[in-house]
């Protein structure tokens, strides 16, 4: 017996599909009508672009795969030669290779949006949590990638990156030789990224992407006020200040898409190597264990979490500076999935929260670009205490806020959404 209250097509093929399968009742639950707040803004665009790329990188992935040799001997030469024999290789690579760095500044974006309008606050947390894991998650999927162009930067970044794993006591050495499969990086270290960032990796993610996205559509979507709009129905029980995501949205982010469409070709097209950023230039050299680059740094998007790492030059309580920054390193991630229950705020918008609230967001964003940077570039003594600084702003914004969202005073939050 099925569901007596299902809503169904009224008749021809869809009828037929719902007397299977909820088709058209998903489509009402999560477009037609699901209500979102009708005073989204630019912010809002960038989850939807997230699964746009997200399912470019699909694609183009499972393309790249079909000419990919994961092994030490032919990796690289596997990557030369989608570049220069197969047909639109080159743009399928671009495609690919640019759309990390796409896939991670919409990701940050999107999370900017979060702490700004307080996404993350009740009852929204497991929304929260598993877009952090979705983050995490991405971060390890990144870093699997990284390895197989098999160049001088792959090779040595993922040498440096896999040795911190030996830095934890005890388990440490034994722990990093697992990761690699090897007692150095090798071919077998590759095939197990490989497999990892073509098949486990993906699922994962996609899983977590559904998850995201029910948690959401069952809490209702925040706004820039920070109201619910749930609160507040008319006769027919709809929320008065919500419109139907579909078409409204729906055609707000085809427009969003295409911008971004458009800035994301200019790249590709004009600007693929991002300068040495998206693909460093050690990269176009076959890796080789007995050639250290003049400078390893990891690929922009994890710099920020490189620099703090760097930033650890000191030991406590016994524990040595390399243990320690990993530890740092690691906190500065675990320290986003326990957001929602630092912020004791009365408010869930900064535009109703006090001065120090946007204070602290402000620096957090400055310390978090200039540990970016910082990253990239070679460590010096100068460079190191600016790290030092924004590594404790950084842990500040998220450690004080228990003290100075409850002792600030806000703004009146509105009734009903405003513009």
């Amino acid at each position: 017996m099925g569901n007596p209250n299902r809503v169904k097509a009224e008749s021809g093929f869809m009828r037929w599909v719902d007397d299977r399968f909820p088709a058209t009742q998903m489509w009402q639950d999560h477009l037609s009508k699901y209500y979102a707040p009708k005073n989204f803004n630019v912010w809002y665009f960038f989850g939807s672009l997230a699964l746009l790329v997200l399912v470019n990188q699909i694609l183009t992935g499972v393309w790249l795969t079909m000419s990919y040799n994961p092994s030490a001997e032919g990796a690289f030469a596997s990557v030369e030669y989608i570049m220069r024999d197969v047909e639109w290789g080159w743009l399928i690579r671009y495609m690919h290779s640019t759309g990390a760095s796409a896939f991670f500044v919409v990701v940050y974006l999107h999370m900017f949006r979060g702490l700004l309008y307080g996404s993350y606050k009740a009852p929204r947390e497991l929304v929260w949590i598993f877009g952090m894991a979705i983050y995490l998650a991405l971060m390890a999927e990144a870093f699997m990638g990284y390895l197989l162009p098999w160049g001088q930067m792959s090779y040595w970044g993922a040498q440096v990156i896999i040795s911190l794993f030996s830095a934890i006591p005890g388990i440490g050495p034994d722990l990093a030789q697992w990761v690699r499969g090897d007692y150095l990086i090798s071919g077998i270290t590759l095939n197990r990224f490989f497999a990892l960032h073509v098949v486990a990796l993906p699922i994962v993610i996609l899983a977590l992407v559904v998850l995201h996205l029910i948690a959401l559509h069952e809490v209702g979507s925040n706004n820039p006020d920070g109201i619910d709009i749930k609160a507040k129905k008319d006769e027919t029980g709809k929320p008065i200040d919500g419109i139907p995501f579909h078409p409204y949205y729906t055609v707000k982010d085809v427009f969003g898409v295409a911008v971004f469409l458009f800035v994301f070709c200019v790249v590709l097209f004009y600007f693929p190597e991002g300068g040495g950023y998206f693909l460093e230039k050690p990269n176009f050299e076959p890796a080789n264990p007995l050639k250290t680059p003049d400078h390893i740094a990891p690929v922009w998007y994890f710099t920020p979490f490189y620099a703090i790492l760097r930033a650890i030059t000191f030991s406590i309580f016994g524990l040595d500076a390399k243990f320690l920054g990993v530890v740092f390193m690691g906190a500065a991630i675990a320290v986003l999935f326990v957001m929602p229950w630092l912020d004791r705020s009365p408010v869930n918008s900064m535009r109703y929260k006090g001065w120090i609230s946007k204070v602290m967001l402000t620096l957090f964003v400055i310390s978090f670009v200039i540990l970016g940077v910082l990253g990239v570039l070679p460590a010096t003594d100068g460079r190191t205490l600016l790290a030092q600084v924004c590594t404790a702003i950084y842990f500040a914004f998220f450690l004080l806020m228990p003290f100075y969202t409850r002792m600030e005073k806000t703004k009146p939050v509105p009734e009903r959404v405003t513009g």
